[in-house]
């Protein structure tokens, strides 16, 4: 069903990286969203009213709020999809991030109406009816949201859209609240207990905790998010595959909405080769990494030293002492400067982001120490930094 929607709905649906065809993944998968949620929202009002049951109809305004989530979702994307101009030269992509966190408050207030009308029911209950249409009604809504979430997740992974997995989260969330709505209907035809009141709050944390989980997940983008360990491979080792390149680090991605994103990276290139040579190779690597990662790659050109083997030397001993203090410390930058009595080795450090700054201390003094007991003429200039990294 998913591929026969996106087939016949999203033209060159495989070119997932084209802005234009993901902002159509986005219009479908919204416009099946409202329409899914309308139905669900009317079938299960008609048969919460029908049965007299807090907890049915509290279900049913969540798919109410589902389908207003998704109308703004349809906004968002239309508007995420314009292009950049004058007073936004990025793009708007960034507006999808923003539609979805509007949307997480929309879920949340649901949510906690939701709790407030439950709440009274348990002090205040009301006699309910069981009716075997209402059941089916839920147990189909069930199999429908089960699909949905099914539907965005899969769409969500093929063109890696955040706000797409958190729909799914929250659809597969409503999947638990409707299981319990129907367990609280069936509890009341066999025992003859009422506790509509106790399963409509359920229904309510569950509501509002996936309002919170979508906030978390459109936030982070936001705020700026560390680079996925596959991505950052990817780009390095890419980088690292012309001639003339020696190594890189200190990779940066900035994120202006999905499948907008700039980068930059410090390529390591021979102090020996003619900058003009270098410059070269630098630019035919960012035309060629934009057609490659469709994302625009600015590069830093680092020279540095490739036959002095007195410098790999003491590169190798520096190696092995942050080794030894800490195997996760990486380092970058070197150089060497000075003479026979003294020997300075300026470079950058790389440190775990789960040091604090006491830890920065403590370990700057560790290889000062140990380079100074390897050898008494050098003195280390040490920057220290973090990776944009995730660890993984």
């Amino acid at each position: 069903m998913t591929d026969l929607l996106v087939q016949r709905f999203v033209p060159d649906h495989e070119d997932t990286e084209d802005e234009q065809v993901r902002t159509r993944y986005g219009i479908l998968a919204s416009v099946v969203g409202i329409v899914c949620n309308l139905v669900l929202f009317l079938a299960k009002l008609a048969a919460g009213l029908m049965i007299h049951s807090i907890s049915v109809m509290a279900d049913a305004f969540n798919n109410l709020s589902d389908a207003a989530s998704s109308i703004i979702g349809f906004v968002g994307v239309q508007m995420a999809g314009k292009p950049a101009d004058e007073d936004h030269p990025f793009g708007h992509g960034r507006i999808e991030y923003i539609a979805a966190f509007v949307v997480a408050f929309l879920v949340i207030e649901v949510g906690l109406t939701l709790f407030k009308n439950s709440a009274g029911k348990i002090f205040h209950p009301e006699e309910m009816e069981f009716k075997l249409v209402s059941v089916a009604i839920l147990f189909l809504s069930v199999c429908v949201k089960l699909w949905m979430g099914l539907f965005n997740k899969r769409l969500g992974k093929r063109i890696g859209s955040k706000v797409m997995l958190a729909t799914a989260a929250d659809s597969l969330g409503d999947v638990a609240a409707t299981s319990a709505t129907i367990l609280s209907v069936l509890v009341f035809r066999v025992a003859g207990v009422n506790i509509d009141g106790i399963v409509g709050l359920v229904v309510s944390v569950v509501v509002m905790i996936a309002g919170v989980n979508i906030a978390k997940d459109t936030l982070a983008p936001l705020i700026g998010e560390p680079i996925d360990p596959k991505l950052y491979r990817q780009i390095s080792e890419y980088v690292k595959s012309f001639d003339g390149i020696v190594g890189t680090h200190d990779l940066i991605i900035h994120n202006y909405g999905p499948s907008r994103s700039m980068a930059s990276i410090h390529a390591e290139v021979p102090d020996d080769v003619d900058i003009k040579r270098s410059h070269e190779i630098i630019d035919r690597i960012e035309r060629l990494a934009y057609e490659r990662f469709h994302m625009s790659l600015v590069i830093h050109m680092d020279p540095i030293e490739t036959k002095d083997e007195r410098f790999f030397a003491y590169k190798a001993m520096l190696q092995e002492v942050l080794d030894s203090v800490d195997s996760r410390l990486e380092f970058h930058d070197l150089r060497m400067v000075g003479g026979v009595q003294r020997i300075n080795l300026i470079f950058d450090l790389v440190v775990p982001r789960d040091y604090g700054r006491d830890r920065y201390a403590q370990v700057k003094e560790q290889v000062l120490c140990r380079v100074r007991e390897r050898d008494a003429r050098c003195f280390c200039v040490i920057t220290m930094e973090n990776s944009y990294c995730a660890e993984g």
